[in-house]
């Protein structure tokens, strides 16, 4: 007979403690511990599924899993393809981000998808607004407001869906288990009990799920290892545009992203993100350059802004939206330093357009190349672009897949791009590849030529 007994749990990583411990012992961050109550004893066995025997590892099949099309280009594309039978996937967002949107959206489009929408924040009236907001064909998707996870499954196995959402994870508890919903047990319960139905009848199962002040997936971190693939959003949810990138996928690359554009009908497919971060303003303008950078195995361009000014309040002052405020100080070192521009008493301003946040070092070169045409006030041509990471020494260092952002640009209507004097790039037609060394050279071919 099971016993209950209250033990410790760690929210980041889901550690379980006989006590309260100030710092996790297993990912080391403080003031995690949360107090459950447990059953202790023999679990519960499920039912073993039908069929299954050992296969000797020759035998089994090298065909490629047979994948269902959600009619999104930009969505099957971030799965590889589509969605696996079977498969579990967590899709993770800040609050307002566009996650119900997305998977509303995701059923609406593919009518010939019998679809499962299982809604434990919404009522079904308040479904069905976002879904005439939203458009599309709404007679193969069936709404279920419901918490309690058996009696999910219930109506999950009597209706037999080729699709099932469930909005959100967080929400949902198991009468197996004796604590609240959301906490660290009733996730791992949930998670579990769905993997299982996954696997067992090969319905994909599409789980969304919060995410923390520190911009991780809330809950243990063992609901990260159970999915087969997670998906975030990111984005400014005051900004049009949405950026979902895969951080995990076992059945695809990690190495992808899509982006999305937030309109009054729901989120629209950005095929080509370079055109939408493109300048929008008058040719002569100073303190502007264009960036060919690279985020998974996707290129694509956008607009630097920098805006250089004399310090009004004695103290210079550092501010960066969409880039790495340390980062910024470190490349105005690298000015000051190695090419003896003097910013120490100047405020510096940057942007990234578009309300997006880039972590790619081949930015330096179009940030440094922007601070410069705002502090010489000198307007750099509107073909011109920059790929290069900066170093310390000041010299500019080459990035990879450089051959991949010449050709991005080139398609682009580029006619000259500055890259590292040590890149090596093949010939592009319609393009002149500039190679500089470092800052002072880079001065002196964009400024002084």
């Amino acid at each position: 007979m099971a016993k209950e007994k209250s033990v410790w749990f760690c929210t980041s990583c889901g550690n379980e403690s006989p006590k309260w411990l100030g710092r996790c012992p297993a990912c080391g961050e403080w003031n995690t511990m949360v107090e459950q109550t447990v059953a202790t004893g023999k679990p519960a066995r499920q039912p073993a599924a039908r069929g299954h025997k050992p296969q000797q590892l020759r035998e089994i099949g090298s065909a490629q899993e047979h994948r269902i099309s959600l009619h999104n280009g930009e969505v099957d594309r971030l799965l590889g393809g589509g969605l696996v039978e079977g498969s579990l996937v967590l899709l993770g967002g800040e609050p307002g981000i566009g996650k119900s949107t997305l998977s509303l959206q995701l059923p609406l489009g593919c009518p010939d998808i019998k679809t499962l929408y299982v809604s434990g924040e919404e009522s079904p009236r308040q479904v069905k607004m976002r879904a005439e907001r939203l458009g599309g064909d709404l007679s193969n998707c069936f709404i279920l407001s419901e918490t309690q996870m058996e009696t999910i499954l219930e109506e999950a196995h009597a209706m037999q869906p080729g699709l099932m959402i469930v909005d959100s994870v967080q929400t949902m508890f198991s009468e197996h288990v004796d604590s609240s919903a959301g906490s660290v047990t009733q996730i791992k319960e949930v998670a579990s009990q769905l993997l299982y139905y996954a696997k067992s009848t090969g319905v994909p199962v599409l789980l969304i799920g919060h995410i923390t002040k520190d911009g991780y997936i809330a809950g243990p971190k063992i609901l990260e290892h159970i999915v087969d693939v997670v998906l975030q959003f990111e984005g400014d949810d005051k900004g049009p545009y949405r950026i979902l990138r895969s951080i995990k996928n076992r059945f695809g690359s990690t190495a992808e992203l899509a982006v999305f554009e937030m309109t009054g009908t729901g989120l629209r497919e950005v095929t080509n993100p370079s055109e939408m971060l493109m300048p929008m303003h008058d040719e002569h303008l100073s303190g502007t350059a264009i960036a060919a950078t690279l985020d998974g195995v996707r290129p694509f361009l956008f607009e630097v802004q920098a805006l250089v000014s004399t310090a009004a309040y004695g103290t210079a002052q550092r501010s960066a939206t969409g880039f790495d405020v340390r980062r910024l100080n470190m490349l105005l070192a690298v000015l000051e330093k190695r090419a003896g521009f003097k910013l120490n008493m100047k405020d510096v301003f940057l942007n990234m357009a578009g309300g997006l946040r880039i972590t790619d070092p081949a930015c330096d070169l179009a940030v440094v190349s922007a601070v410069l045409s705002s502090n010489f006030d000198f307007a750099i041509p509107h073909h011109v672009c920059f790929a290069g990471e900066v170093g310390l020494s000041g010299e500019i260092r080459p990035v990879s897949q450089a051959d991949r952002r010449v050709t991005e640009a080139a398609r682009l209507g580029f006619t000259k791009i500055y890259i590292s004097s040590y890149a090596t790039v093949p010939k592009t037609e319609g393009i002149q590849v500039v190679k500089v060394a470092d800052i002072p050279a880079l001065v002196k071919q964009l400024f002084r030529s």
